[in-house]
């Protein structure tokens, strides 16, 4: 996203329904959430409009001060990412919390709308695109910490496996509780000898049934 919602989006936003983020408006100004990553449309009929973890973090942060038909930078972080580990600056606050929260609650709704079962227990489509950065927010919302600076914690790395990701952590115990956390997100977990140094690393990958 590189400017905040107009006045008309964010009335969109802020009366989105509390427990599952569906939205309504006119056609046009539904497709143009969808474009601005704040709205999904559902792929089954009646084809209603939800938000997504971004909006959800929309939703829940103040009005932007400046005119809301004005275009703004984006500002460092302005978009939610999860944290892969080791990225500079990285810092664990209250904010932050709520950010990763309001961003998990967004995910299992879309796991219940898209997956064909309604499940919230397994990693949906979205997810599958989007291997390091669905492992990393699963992670994080479970109070796991990502490396920071000189910090330990996790790192999320992509392998050249199809859809699986490498999770490492220094900590025997931290890497364990990796597992456990992804397990219980609808992950399958296994854990291996590095070919290097003999540290231990997760293959994890998204559950399908």
């Amino acid at each position: 996203m590189t400017r905040p919602p107009t006045a008309a989006q964010r009335r969109i936003i802020d009366a989105a329904d509390p427990e599952t983020g569906r939205i309504r408006g006119t056609e046009t100004q539904l497709a143009r959430l969808v474009a601005l990553k704040l709205a999904f449309r559902h792929p089954r009929p009646p084809h209603d409009h939800f938000l997504t973890p971004e909006g959800h973090r929309v939703r829940e942060a103040e009005p932007e001060q400046a005119p809301p038909e004005q275009p703004a930078a984006a500002e460092p972080g302005g978009v939610f990412t999860a944290l892969l580990g080791g990225e500079p600056g990285a810092v664990a606050s209250p904010a932050r919390a709520r950010e990763v929260r309001t961003a998990w609650q967004g995910l299992l709704e879309i796991r219940r709308m898209t997956n064909p079962d309604g499940a919230t227990d397994r990693p949906c489509a979205w997810e599958r695109g989007r291997l390091t950065h669905a492992a990393a927010l699963a992670l994080e919302a479970a109070g796991r910490a990502p490396a920071s600076g000189e910090s330990p914690g996790y790192r999320v790395a992509d392998t050249p496996q199809p859809e699986a990701v490498a999770v490492r952590h220094p900590d025997p115990a931290e890497l364990a509780a990796c597992a456990e956390t992804l397990r219980a997100a609808g992950w399958q977990v296994s854990e291996h000898r590095e070919t290097r140094g003999g540290g231990r690393y997760l293959l994890a990958s998204p559950r399908r049934t």
